[in-house]
């Protein structure tokens, strides 16, 4: 028998993991316990020497003592949890990047660490095409003023009129599954399209979509969409030198991580007019401090880390992260791993 430990959350919830993991595993005799996770109705944060993960390492030792798989998305795999788990043999991150798992010790411990890559591509590239819309259109500014009981025809003069996206210039930095998806979605627009990612091949982009540097993306976009994964190369990346190569009136739209941008210089970019508006769903800290400066700003469409906050993306994290266990349980290796050094 199988002993497997699901730490579900309010999102990624229990009852999906163990429905996915009974049909995926088929008669696999198992041994399933739960642990619910109080995220997202209490914030994540960094516990230990992971980050990104509900405050629940006590539960998490008291639990894991003899599971062999523990399936999540937001518990803390630490090294106390490692070391309080003796018979743990497969850790499942339902998520795209296993921040909150110590991937290290489990590799010293040989217990391999599996993510679930593409779960949110579909909602997350929907949600920075709503972003970059609501931004060049300006709508959440608009509806407050319909809102609070105004008609502001003069909203049509042509200083205050946005983009259209069909024959403008839209630059994805990025290019993985959410930003090929987002191309898609503006070509369907009539947009012209431009990429800028250094693992892309020039031959794998569809008609349409050209592969350039970033610092000609910058000169020729009139929208500039994030993409991009956080690392120390791309850290702030998008920096006040950045900024002032973009066109003046254009408009920068970052869905992906908030360490790629230095909002401080976009602030003053917004300030200056250099750029007409912005648009975000991650933050330089989260949530941000009540005096943020970018918070008063009317030209600024902000939304809190919710682009892939869809119940399909629960059901695909659920899939996946099943997937992973049925292979792991039949002797295959499974899909998802990012350790392959712990196979031996």
């Amino acid at each position: 028998m199988s002993r497997i430990l699901l730490a579900g959350d309010h999102f990624v919830r229990n009852d999906l993991l163990a429905d996915r993991l009974r049909t995926a595993a088929g008669g696999a005799d198992l041994d399933v316990r739960t642990l619910e996770l109080p995220w997202p109705l209490v914030p994540f944060g960094p516990v230990a020497e992971v980050d990104e993960a509900s405050d629940v390492e006590d539960e998490l030792v008291a639990l894991a003592g003899d599971a062999e798989v523990i399936v999540t998305q937001m518990a803390p795999v630490t090294a106390r949890v490692l070391a309080a788990a003796p018979s743990l043999r497969l850790v499942v991150c339902t998520r795209g990047g296993p921040v909150n798992v110590n991937v290290d010790a489990c590799t010293e411990r040989g217990v391999l660490v599996c993510n679930t890559p593409g779960r949110n591509a579909v909602a997350a590239a929907e949600h920075a095409l709503t972003l970059i819309l609501s931004t060049v259109r300006a709508i959440p500014r608009i509806h407050g003023t319909v809102a609070a009981g105004e008609w502001r025809s003069d909203l049509y003069a042509y200083d205050e009129c946005g983009l259209e996206l069909g024959g403008s210039t839209v630059g994805l930095v990025g290019y993985g599954a959410i930003g090929r998806r987002v191309a898609r979605m503006l070509q369907a627009f009539d947009a012209n399209v431009l990429v800028s990612d250094p693992f892309a091949e020039p031959g794998s982009l569809p008609d349409g979509v050209a592969l350039v540097g970033l610092d000609e993306l910058l000169s020729r976009s009139d929208v500039v969409s994030l993409h991009a994964r956080l690392t120390p190369e791309t850290t702030r990346m998008i920096d006040a030198a950045a900024l002032a190569a973009m066109r003046p009136g254009g408009y920068l739209v970052n869905s992906a991580r908030g360490g790629l941008v230095d909002y401080d210089a976009l602030a003053a970019a917004l300030d200056s007019g250099h750029l007409a508006g912005a648009g975000f769903d991650v933050f330089p800290a989260e949530p941000p401090p009540a005096d943020w400066p970018l918070l008063r700003s009317d030209r600024v469409v902000m939304t809190p880390h919710l682009a892939g906050a869809t119940r399909q993306t629960a059901h695909r994290a659920a899939e996946l992260g099943a997937a992973a266990v049925s292979a792991f349980l039949s002797g295959d290796r499974p899909p998802g791993l990012v350790n392959p050094a712990a196979l031996g």
